[in-house]
């Protein structure tokens, strides 16, 4: 039984437009931020805003940030400036029979908040396990875990994902009746869906790699889950 809290109804994280592609079931959110690779996160710097691409990786409640320490974006979140951090899947190009309700079909999860920085030692290396756990699942196990000097240029952020929206869209084009036309017409538009979806390639190994080390099953399984297939 599912007993997390539905996703806020708070003024930023309402859905208006087109309200009913919004997700109000946190299992959504969980699922979005969990098949996503690449997030944004948002913040105004000296009055302007910067939106910048980042990994990240949750744990229960709470999505997990880092970058580097000078990082200036990260130092204004840890500082206690609001953020925003979103994460969107785009699973096909909608073509329509007119170039306006040309669309996409996509999952998007919205987060605000205020980022914690982590500074318990425990605590930043279990979110940097789930960062690296995300990207490439089996790797915080089978390699050398970070030292002092890395930990020390590494600012590790908390995000709380009680203030979230998700947005889903899925399905044909929405055209307008007076662009359906007759079945037997000569010359139709067509319209549809071009899904999309992340293709893994065959796995290349680093240059200094010693000859003839094997692709272990971590990075094979990693490629057939990115494709969508069984990992068996």
């Amino acid at each position: 039984m599912n007993t997390a809290p539905p996703l806020s109804p708070t003024p930023r994280s309402t859905i208006r437009r087109s309200s009913s592609r919004a997700r109000t079931d946190r299992a959504d959110l969980y699922a979005v931020l969990d098949a996503g690779l690449v997030g944004h996160l948002g913040v105004v710097l000296d009055g302007a805003p910067v939106v910048l691409p980042t990994g990240y990786g949750r744990r229960g409640n709470t999505v997990y940030l880092h970058g580097s320490s000078g990082a200036a974006t990260l130092r204004a979140a840890a500082a206690g400036a609001p953020v925003c951090f979103t994460v969107t899947l785009v699973d096909g190009v909608v073509y329509a029979r007119s170039a306006f309700h040309h669309s996409m079909n996509y999952r998007c999860a919205v987060v605000h908040g205020i980022p914690r920085l982590l500074t318990d030692p425990t605590e930043r290396l279990l979110a940097l396990e789930s960062i690296t756990e995300h990207l490439a699942p089996g790797s915080w196990s089978a390699t050398r875990r970070p030292g002092p000097k890395e930990l020390a240029g590494t600012a590790v952020l908390a995000l709380d994902l009680t203030e979230a929206s998700v947005k889903v869209r899925t399905g044909p084009p929405n055209d307008d009746d007076r662009d359906l036309l007759a079945a037997d017409d000569p010359d139709p538009v067509w319209a549809g869906v071009l899904p999309l979806r992340t293709v893994a390639g065959e796995p290349e190994p680093c240059p200094l790699l010693p000859a003839r080390t094997p692709v272990p099953a971590r990075v094979r399984n990693r490629a057939a889950q990115l494709a969508g297939r069984d990992v068996g």
